[in-house]
């Protein structure tokens, strides 16, 4: 039996191996900074044990950097006043990230240890990973070798990143767009099963459903929005209550995401807009019927997947001394 688990766990890795892109590498900074990984997986076992809720934040993080101008870290860009240019961290969908700390943090330990080497591109994408881990997500393996954009765009981040209204179709184009599938978009969106979300991300679900001022989306389950209208957002304007993405669950990475979708509480609309399609839906009842280990192994190769999109190697790009100015 032992033998079989672990011939299933050697499968996997080479499931995982085979998806990634031959620019990056496994241990790419093996003689460059070997303490490298050991270093940012460490710090995020450590604070992520006592701050657990930031598990989701990063990896929102990941995700609205990757589509954006690629896995480059361009999210961590501060506007500067020489520039004065409107970096993606001011967009709307950006300015309720966090954990941009905690990446700086691990990046100071970094530059200790080997200065200008480790990409904080490279570091976001393990940082994330390992803090998944920690909270008892799953393990994907990240390969490394990212090198830093230099480009950071408010416009490109509105233009790119789906909003929480999006239906189907406009999910599949924004994914599309990425080169990641039906699939990917599923299998991603349950990290949903950590998210929070704040009132005007939903609330026109709640209260302008029509446009004209009223009106209750009717995809939405009545008495979970009759919930969320009475104890959450009362005040649809509220940008600062946190709602739980799945609630009474939402510290545990497990697959009662798909299960309250399936029951039309999704938060967003583009969570219900899962449900539309017959393949989309279809993948949902799958993933709720199997071991929570299958819904592991296909979010940590969606994750392998969409971490190198658009990545810089070799020459593009450069190695920032801070993550949040370009050299």
């Amino acid at each position: 039996m032992k033998m079989a688990c672990f011939s299933m766990i050697i499968i996997g890795i080479i499931g995982f191996l085979s998806i990634v892109d031959a620019q990056l590498e496994m241990g790419y900074y093996a003689q460059s900074c070997p303490k490298a990984e050991e270093i940012v997986q460490k710090f995020a076992h450590q604070h992520i044990s006592n701050a657990p809720t930031l598990a989701a934040p990063l990896l929102r993080m990941v995700f609205h950097d990757c589509f954006v101008r690629g896995c480059d870290a361009s999210v961590l860009l501060n506007v500067t006043q020489a520039s004065g240019n409107k970096t993606e961290k001011t967009a709307t969908p950006n300015q309720t990230l966090r954990g941009f700390g905690f990446i700086d943090s691990i990046k100071s330990l970094v530059e200790a240890e080997c200065p200008g080497v480790v990409s904080c591109a490279d570091i976001l994408n393990l940082a994330a990973r390992d803090a998944v881990v920690t909270i008892g997500g799953p393990y994907w393996p990240v390969a490394t070798g990212r090198r830093d954009g230099k480009v950071s765009s408010a416009k490109e981040a509105l233009k790119n990143i789906p909003p929480p209204t999006s239906n189907l179709s406009s999910l599949l184009t924004f994914f599309g767009r990425q080169g990641l599938d039906l699939k990917d978009l599923v299998v991603l969106s349950g990290a949903h099963t950590i998210g929070i979300s704040h009132c005007p991300s939903f609330t026109e679900r709640l209260y302008n459903f029509t446009g004209r001022g009223f009106g209750e989306d009717p995809k939405l389950d009545s008495e979970y929005a009759a919930n969320l209208k009475a104890r959450k957002c009362p005040n649809p304007k509220d940008n600062t209550t946190i709602v739980e993405m799945d609630p009474g669950s939402f510290r545990t990475f497990d697959l009662d995401y798909y299960k309250l979708v399936l029951k039309r509480r999704g938060l967003f609309q583009s969570d219900a807009a899962l449900t539309t399609g017959v393949t989309a839906k279809s993948i949902i009842l799958e993933l709720v019927s199997s071991p929570l280990e299958v819904f592991f192994e296909e979010f940590g190769k969606a994750m392998v997947k969409m971490t190198q999109i658009g990545v810089h190697t070799g020459s593009s790009g450069e190695i920032r001394k801070h993550c949040a100015f370009v050299n």
